[in-house]
């Protein structure tokens, strides 16, 4: 992470937000000869009720602990929703921890059974987007998903993860404020820092989107994905936390058109695997499928 969000993340923030909102979205005349991106330092103080020198001070890192009643009236100025307006409070009220004992991200034995009986694409994620564990028809559903990959890494680097999502700038900027998100106060997490850090030196689209400092939640939804082989799919998403992983589920409306290609998938998904099984060598271990 930079060193300005770790030091002065409060600051970092109402900055990354003050230049994202027109002046025109909070009601004053767009003036002539702006030198800046969204609203002035002082525009913001004189529409939240606060002097021009003490909002200085909070951008800056001089006054860390602004008032609720400060923050509520920041928060409306800069158009902030719930999930954000949570988000700034907590920055506000965050103290210096001891470092956190890091334990290896585990996918309990009773998740892989569970996977294993899923007849829907189903895989077990991290806090950072890695996958963890995932079923056959996941796997069918988009290679992306063999434990290993990073999903975030995948859909941002990997050209044939671009073409499988239909709204991939979507998909971007929610899988991006959804990681800032999930780190919270934990920015020296290393894998936190070891995937922002890829990320920022290797995709510019990354580098864009983590500036805005977008915050968001990630869980339930519908997304359409174009499969290279059975064609588009219309598919729900839900995640659901298992100890200190994530069970991430899709699935289609039934008896859907989605429905039938995601059948056809597993159909032949089972007959590849069939195939590859019957021309293992004969001192391969693996069970052949009868």
């Amino acid at each position: 992470m930079k060193d300005e969000e770790s030091g002065n993340r409060l600051g970092s923030y109402l900055r990354a937000r003050r230049e994202l909102v027109t002046p025109a979205q909070a009601g004053l005349p767009p003036g002539g000869n702006r030198r800046v991106p969204g609203l002035r330092r002082e525009e913001v103080a004189l529409l939240a009720g606060i002097s021009p020198d003490y909002y200085l001070r909070l951008e800056r890192g001089r006054d860390r602990n602004p008032s609720p009643q400060v923050l509520e009236s920041l928060a409306r100025v800069l158009q902030l929703d719930d999930i954000e307006r949570t988000y700034l409070l907590g920055l506000a009220t965050a103290h210096p921890r001891a470092p956190r004992r890091k334990r290896p991200e585990h996918v309990p034995a009773r998740v892989h059974e569970l996977l294993a009986h899923l007849q829907i694409p189903a895989f077990v994620e991290g806090r950072a987007f890695d996958v963890l564990a995932s079923n056959p028809m996941a796997v069918a559903l988009s290679p992306r998903l063999r434990p290993g990959q990073n999903r975030l890494r995948s859909l941002l680097l990997d050209p044939e993860e671009q073409a499988f999502h239909q709204d991939w700038t979507k998909a971007t900027a929610d899988f991006i404020a959804a990681l800032r998100t999930t780190i919270g106060d934990d920015i020296d997490n290393p894998r936190f820092v070891e995937l922002v850090g890829e990320l920022a030196l290797s995709s510019q689209r990354f580098r864009t989107l983590w500036a805005r400092q977008d915050v968001r939640s990630l869980d339930g939804g519908t997304t359409t994905v174009h499969h290279p082989v059975v064609g588009e799919l219309r598919l729900h998403r839900d995640k659901l936390p298992i100890d200190d992983v994530i069970l991430v589920v899709y699935y289609p409306d039934k008896d859907s058109d989605s429905d039938e290609k995601l059948r056809l998938l597993a159909a032949l998904s089972h007959t590849e695997s069939a195939s590859t099984a019957h021309d293992r060598p004969a001192d391969d271990p693996r069970p052949k499928t009868p």
